[in-house]
């Protein structure tokens, strides 16, 4: 993954300025303030204050990455449309009513159980679908009016920008929840959901550049859906990044559950240390976004401000600070553990960026009128990825432990096999290619294309 110098019609525009670049960020910002209602919030109550089983709320976060399969078509409608921002407002629009609705059903659910757990199904598979049709479109909308060099800063922004709204929602909500009640749940929520849609429209407000006239007047007529996503499909370097987001997001997810309980189990942590140590592996990814972020912008020079050279390093370390983990619970209380989980953590933001960087410079690969295709088809490998790495790094853990006589045996096991997941992600991130020639010829992309299976 390279530095992008992916050039084409679509990339007319002169390029956002930094201040427009945070704004895009704001869209970020409020879409996060809104998911961690739902992953955290959401989530305690409905198994501390409802005593309802940990795998219902569990259920429902998976039914929201689920969904993102449907990014492909989201972006084609942006494709088709050729505009970005009624579909960022419009998925934020179905972002925050899903999470107002969700919150409504957590407080139905203390009077009629039934009720409450259909309309919370309803809501996240609607907090999904408004999720990835704002984050596609954006993420599109960034990768046509962003120049190149600036694209692993921007990714870094807009990703930095999501975590505050994490950080700024989570402490104000739980602030105003305290004494808890239904109602109070619903009010935070909705309060939440308003601000948050408003901040959004703010953001895109007037930001997209203007279409031609000639544009305008004589719009080209879009090939269907499942033609162009066999186009998209058909070609190598869209695949074959395709298969690399999957396998890398595996990888960087699996960990996820497992690194605390582990620590605790095998190091003797008490929760409060683990929670310090979470913190210390966040501030690594915050450390190797802010790196990315410098070396791309020039400071490195054209060899070392290459974003798919920091893609493959990034990759690489993690499964390298992976393994390290994993012999480190063998060696005993003495190992630095903490360290290791800092490098893991920097690795891990130094892949992220550079693997978001790279994925809006390949974006433009076919053209304006395939961006949001392309992204889509990226960003629903990430989702699904997402959703099943924590969901197999937990299982896998509980397997090894049926079949080995100690959990460090077991962990070991896992966090190896996590290891191996990033060594191939790193070597098919160094055979993705970025230059000119990864755009389909003219000629070859007019043939329609019958052989297409959809496998992924």
């Amino acid at each position: 993954m390279g530095a992008p110098a992916i050039q084409g019609s679509g990339d007319a525009p002169p390029g956002f300025s930094w201040g427009q670049i945070v704004r895009l960020g704001l869209v970020q910002t409020a879409l996060g303030a809104v998911v961690v209602l739902m992953t955290s919030t959401i989530n305690r109550v409905m198994v501390v204050e409802l005593a309802l089983p940990a795998i219902v709320p569990g259920g429902l976060v998976a039914l929201h990455y689920a969904v993102q399969v449907l990014r492909p078509r989201w972006g084609y409608g942006s494709d088709v449309g050729g505009r970005r921002t009624p579909w960022i407002v419009g998925g934020m629009g179905a972002l925050t009513l899903g999470g107002f609705g969700a919150a409504v059903a957590t407080a139905l659910c203390e009077i009629d159980r039934t009720a409450g757990l259909a309309l919370a199904v309803l809501s996240f598979l609607t907090v999904g679908m408004g999720a990835g049709a704002a984050g596609t479109s954006l993420l599109v909308l960034l990768a046509g009016s962003v120049a190149a060099r600036r694209r692993g800063a921007a990714a870094t922004i807009v990703w930095v920008m999501m975590i505050a709204g994490f950080a700024i929602t989570a402490p104000l909500a739980g602030h105003f929840l305290d004494p808890f009640s239904g109602a109070r749940l619903v009010a935070v929520s909705g309060t939440v959901s308003l601000v948050a849609f408003a901040v959004a429209c703010f953001a895109v407000t007037g930001i997209e550049p203007r279409r031609p006239v000639e544009a305008q007047a004589a719009p080209e007529r879009k090939p269907p859906f499942r033609e162009v996503l066999a186009r998209v499909w058909a070609e190598p370097q869209a695949r074959r990044f395709t298969v690399f987001i999957f396998v890398a997001m595996l990888a960087y997810s699996a960990q996820e559950l497992i690194l605390e309980p582990f620590a605790g189990l095998v190091f003797a942590m008490s929760p409060g240390v683990t929670t310090k140590l979470a913190g210390l592996q966040h501030g690594g990814v915050l450390a190797g976004m802010l790196f990315v972020a410098g070396v791309t912008m020039g400071i490195g020079g054209p060899v070392l401000g290459s974003l798919k050279l920091w893609t493959a390093v990034g990759c690489a370390g993690s499964g390298a600070a992976l393994l390290g983990i994993a012999g480190g619970g063998l060696i005993g209380p003495d190992f630095p553990l903490r360290l290791l989980v800092f490098a893991l953590g920097l690795f891990n933001g130094i892949f992220a960026v550079a693997a978001i960087g790279s994925m809006m410079g390949l974006a433009g690969a076919g053209g304006e009128a395939e961006r949001g295709t392309r992204m889509g088809v990226w960003g629903a490998a990430q989702g699904v990825a997402f959703g099943t790495g924590g969901f197999l790094g937990t299982v896998a853990v509980d397997l090894a432990r049926l079949v080995m006589p100690q959990p460090v045996h077991a962990y070991a096991a896992v966090f190896t096999a996590e290891a191996l997941l990033f060594a191939a992600a790193t070597v098919i991130a160094t055979r993705v290619e970025h230059a000119a020639e990864t755009r389909v010829p003219q000629a070859r992309r007019a043939a329609p294309i019958l052989q297409f299976e959809p496998r992924f």
